[in-house]
This record gives structure tokens, C-alpha cells and sequence, in this order.
């Protein structure tokens, strides 16, 4: 299992510069014997998830800006693609594209598509995990942009977890809503991004998506790499993680990386986009 962490200070500062004697890896409680440590800028395949339902119509120039702002702070090897959703699900670049680095090319991905009907998010999430395994990048992340609301899937809640659970990738969330949106749902965009170790994130306006997305892709870039050889992996189940780090200088560190994962999973055929 290789798992990507993020380690903060007491003042939630990142931490650089400790070792792999400085981490501990327990799965299901038992210690587990470190075989692979890395802290250093590698290349990621990314997926911008960026709902287009109707309720987004007057915030979607705020977070084509907000995306390119994130392709433009990150690594410039990393391979980006875009799924933009409303109640059908469809690829944002042209087709033959799989993949592109450039924040005009990306913003263009974003924009062109209209923001009108009804919500599939959890199709949309579904279609992006399976579109991360196209990527050759070792690490692979989702920045998923919407309401949390979905009223218009094929699929379920269950089956994206599971999917998640079962895909190295992060997630991170960022919840575009007002306080009276009655398709708001902070509590799936929170559960999605703790289940994998990503982060959610609430701005009180859409202006606001540009720093987060400045600061994702600083966590991005941050992280540490820690794989492991599960001694006590019993294919197709659940396994809960937890990872701790300490170092003479900060003392005892906050962690933050993926809750569990389904040994030998295999991502399932989705809905497929349009």
C-alpha cells in the first residue's frame, strides 16, 4: 500500500525535512514495516471534477479562475484532465486529449460547458477515478468542485466510496454553496475527502476558490510518500490506517492521510461520459 500524508506542526504549518524513522504505519492497529519513503515534488495525475448544474451558472467564471490557479501553482509535469457534470457527465478536452498541463487549455475545458439542469455527481466522481488510471503518474489526486448534492446518478454513494476505498487517489472537496441551497450536502464533499485523505474546504464566496486552490496544490506538492507491504491484508476487506510522526524539533506531529482502503480492489466500469 503506498499512501500520500501530509504532516503540520501544532500552528498547521507544513513539515519538511523528516525521515522515515520519524513515521509510524499501523493498519488495523498493528505496526506495519515501512519499505518505501519519499518527500519530494514528484509529477501527479490530477482530475478537476467541476460540477455544471444550474445552480452554478453565476459562480462558473470564478471557478474557471480558480482552476487555472491551481494548474499554474502546480507541478509542471503533472497530467490534467477535466470531467465537468450536470446530469450527464462529460470529458472537457477534445477528444484525442487525454491529458494537458496548460491553465488556458484547462480554464477552456471548464468553461465552454454550459451550466444548466439537474446534479450527477457521484457518476461524475465514478468517471474520474476510472479517468486517473489512464495517468502514468504514481500519485493521482481529485479536486471536486460542487454542491455536494446529487439528484440526478446512475450510481450510489456506496459505490463511490467503495471506489475510493479501493483507488490510491485523493480526494480533496471544495463546497460551492449558499447557506439556504437546499441541494447543499458539506457532509458527502467531507466524507469523501477524510475517507481518502484529502481535505474539504467551504468558502463563504466563490472569489474565495482561488487561495484554496493555491493551497491544495501546495499540499500536493508537500506530501510524503510511504509505501508499506501489508503483513496482515485480508483481500477485498477494509483496512483502517493510521499513520503517526513525531521529530525532536516539533515534537508529536498531526497526520493526515487516507482512513482505509479495500485490499485488491479493482475500479468497476462506470456510467461512462458523454
Amino acid at each position: 500500500m503506498v499512501l500520500q500524508a501530509t504532516v503540520r506542526d501544532r500552528a498547521g504549518h507544513a513539515v519538511s525535512g523528516l525521515g522515515e524513522h520519524d513515521f509510524e504505519v499501523y493498519q488495523d492497529g498493528a505496526l506495519q514495516s515501512i519499505r518505501l519513503f519519499r518527500h519530494e515534488d514528484t509529477p501527479v495525475t490530477i482530475g478537476l471534477v467541476v460540477d455544471h448544474s444550474a445552480s452554478m451558472r453565476e459562480k462558473l467564471g470564478e471557478l474557471t479562475t480558480a482552476a487555472q490557479t491551481f494548474v499554474r501553482a502546480s507541478n509542471p509535469e503533472d497530467q490534467m484532465f477535466v470531467v465537468n457534470f450536470n446530469e450527464d457527465v462529460s470529458l472537457g478536452l477534445p477528444s484525442g486529449t487525454l491529458f494537458s498541463n496548460s491553465a488556458n487549455e484547462l480554464g477552456a475545458a471548464i468553461w465552454r460547458a454550459p451550466a444548466v439542469g439537474a446534479t450527477a455527481l457521484y457518476d461524475a466522481i465514478i468517471e474520474a477515478l476510472q479517468g486517473l488510471q489512464k495517468g502514468d503518474r504514481d500519485k493521482k489526486a481529485l479536486i471536486v468542485i460542487s454542491d455536494g448534492g446529487d439528484n440526478a446518478s446512475h450510481s450510489s454513494l456506496d459505490r463511490v466510496l467503495k471506489m475510493a476505498e479501493e483507488s490510491s487517489a485523493v480526494i480533496y472537496t471544495i463546497g460551492v454553496f449558499s447557506e439556504d441551497d437546499p441541494d447543499r450536502n458539506p457532509k458527502v464533499l467531507r466524507r469523501l475527502a477524510h475517507e481518502t485523505g484529502g481535505e474539504a474546504f467551504f468558502p463563504s464566496k466563490p472569489s474565495e476558490t482561488v487561495e484554496i486552490c493555491e493551497r491544495i496544490a501546495r499540499d500536493v506538492r508537500e506530501q510524503y510518500t510511504i509505501g508499506y507491504s501489508s503483513m496482515n491484508g485480508k483481500p477485498g476487506a477494509y483496512h483502517a490506517i493510521r499513520v503517526t510522526a513525531r521529530s525532536k524539533e516539533h515534537g508529536k506531529l498531526s497526520v493526515r492521510t487516507r482512513a482505509g482502503y479495500i485490499a485488491g480492489g479493482e475500479l468497476q466500469p462506470g456510467r461512462g461520459a458523454k
